[in-house]
């Protein structure tokens, strides 16, 4: 029987070949949603290694925040903009547990991000939540996990606010959008904890900011971030 359903999958894979969610090109065996060459060719910044990074200097003056970085350079008409927009459009949450595997291993490998509590995902409102039907934040926080070993909080940050769209709002725009749009329960829960907040997209940080801005009532002992991609 094992045999059987092998061949009928690898006749499966000949007649419909899963393809490459960055260039479209079939995938082979032991790829997953990214082939070898994508995989190998995206923009890594190397964020996790040196603290004062692009991402990191969007906070300084802003929140106190322990570690910033973003895992790629996100580039209009790249491949990690075809890929986010997989992420986010095109029903495809396990594409965020898959980028979260190789955000987490950088994560781990990085001085700067060692003893973190809990994984806090940038929540969705439920109105959106519901139209999209999952959290991209969400499912990258999730690969993230397998690598540290972390567990994942949901219910400390809840998105309170439907906010319109970013896009074309400058960092002060972009954060009046966003600042009423929070709220934390259960502080006493995060106190003194180490808490990494996580994104799909940094741009301004503006939403990372108004996030930081209420989990800090909790009073935790750090604040850490790290988002898939920084628009640059």
């Amino acid at each position: 029987m094992p045999f059987l359903k092998n061949s009928f999958l690898d006749l499966l894979h000949l007649l419909f070949p899963a393809t490459c969610l960055g260039c479209a090109l079939p995938l082979v065996a032991g790829e997953i949603y990214i082939c070898s060459t994508c995989l190998h060719g995206l923009p890594y910044t190397d964020h996790h290694l040196h603290p004062e990074n692009l991402v990191a200097r969007q906070f300084w003056g802003r929140i106190p925040c322990n570690a910033a970085m973003a895992m790629l350079f996100f580039k209009k008409a790249g491949t990690v903009q075809q890929l986010i927009h997989h992420l986010k459009y095109s029903n495809q949450p396990e594409l965020g547990i898959r980028m979260g595997i190789l955000l987490g291993e950088r994560l781990l490998s990085s001085p700067f991000y060692q003893g973190i509590d809990f994984l806090i995902p940038v929540p969705l409102h439920n109105k959106r939540l519901k139209k999209r039907g999952y959290n991209q934040s969400y499912h990258i926080a999730q690969g993230i996990s397998l690598v540290l070993k972390t567990p994942i909080s949901t219910k400390h940050l809840l998105r309170k606010a439907a906010t319109d769209s970013q896009t074309n709002k400058g960092r002060l725009l972009r954060f009046e959008n966003m600042s009423a749009a929070f709220d934390l329960q259960h502080p006493e829960e995060l106190a003194d904890q180490h808490l990494l907040l996580i994104d799909d997209v940094l741009t301004t940080g503006a939403t990372l900011e108004a996030c930081a801005i209420a989990l800090l009532k909790a009073r935790p002992e750090k604040i850490s971030i790290a988002a898939l991609a920084f628009v640059t």
